[in-house]
């Protein structure tokens, strides 16, 4: 996995203080008689310089359209739009579209479409097709769906140039984690396939409300036009990742022939060998370039 690390300067908003200040999101949610979701995973972010900060870093232009994950009360899509040609602030919480609405009145916005949808249900290549441009894809997410999130940005990236991302920090040290290390597993290699990462910015616990447990990272994911190793089969790959890790205290001869991909271990030894891997080594000890001539030799295989 390709990942960058950078010191980046400080941000700079000359127009800040132009616009209707951040009502506190405890404020805004008791003058609507409402209260956040648990199944939702809501936490909302209380801290408007933290909001213009990510805003500032994602590198967003007048030119580009955004596709927002959970607009929630509007900390994000507000700056964002101040920015971006336009904003899809997608917000499955049908209670919390007039409360933003009125926010988007208050700050003179109209470049933002509300759409009341399921994120992991939403068409993402035919919103881009729409557009008329690949979409940049920003958001704080749920840890729930963090994982699927991914998994379904990684499978419309070619509808999709980056994600700027707000994810628990649990999940952004899996996902630029090495190989050899003990958070390594199937999404670190999925997204070193596709993407390079950086770290944008650390966001404390304290700056939510409600507070979480953790802490957040800020993630960059630049999905690449073409993969530095491509596999033959993609569908097939991703399915020969989640057997090495599926059983991942086994060596990979052993976890690919208990897998879903119906191999014996005779197979999973010849295809191991072939792509000069040696069967008694561990899923997480592979780099992107082996599992992808893992995956290219068991296609083979199967196709004989």
């Amino acid at each position: 996995m390709n990942v960058k690390s950078e010191n980046l300067k400080a941000w700079n908003n000359p127009i800040k203080n132009r616009y209707q200040p951040m009502t506190s999101p405890r404020t805004l949610l008791t003058a609507w008689n409402l209260r956040p979701k648990k199944q939702f995973g809501q936490n909302f972010l209380s801290d408007p310089s933290t909001a213009e900060m990510i805003a500032a870093r994602s590198g967003i232009s007048p030119e580009d359209v955004v596709l927002e994950i959970g607009a929630g009360l509007g900390a994000l899509t507000i700056p964002v739009a101040r920015i971006a040609k336009r904003v899809y602030a997608v917000e499955r919480d049908q209670r919390l579209t007039g409360l933003l609405k009125t926010e988007l009145l208050a700050n003179m916005l109209s470049n933002v479409v509300l759409m009341e949808e399921n994120i992991l249900t939403l068409d993402i290549r035919a919103l881009a097709e729409n557009a008329g441009c690949k979409l940049i894809v920003m958001g704080n997410l749920p840890y729930n769906i963090s994982s699927q999130v991914l998994v379904q940005l990684i499978q419309s990236r070619v509808s999709v140039h980056s994600a700027v991302l707000m994810l628990q920090k649990e999940l952004a040290q899996r996902i630029t984690a090495q190989p050899g290390c003990r958070d390594y597993g199937r999404l670190s290699v999925m997204l070193g396939y596709c993407s390079e990462i950086r770290m944008l910015a650390d966001v404390r616990a304290s700056l939510f409300f409600p507070k979480p447990k953790v802490d957040s990272q800020v993630l960059e994911i630049r999905f690449k036009n073409l993969p530095e190793y491509p596999a033959d089969n993609e569908a097939f790959f991703s399915k020969v990742i989640k057997a090495g890790f599926g059983q991942r205290r086994k060596t990979l001869r052993n976890a690919l022939a208990g897998s879903e991909l119906h191999i014996d271990a005779s197979m999973a030894n010849d295809a191991l060998n072939q792509s000069g891997i040696d069967p008694s080594r561990r899923a997480e000890t592979l780099d992107v370039r082996e599992f992808v001539a893992l995956s290219n030799s068991l296609g083979k295989m199967s196709c004989s």
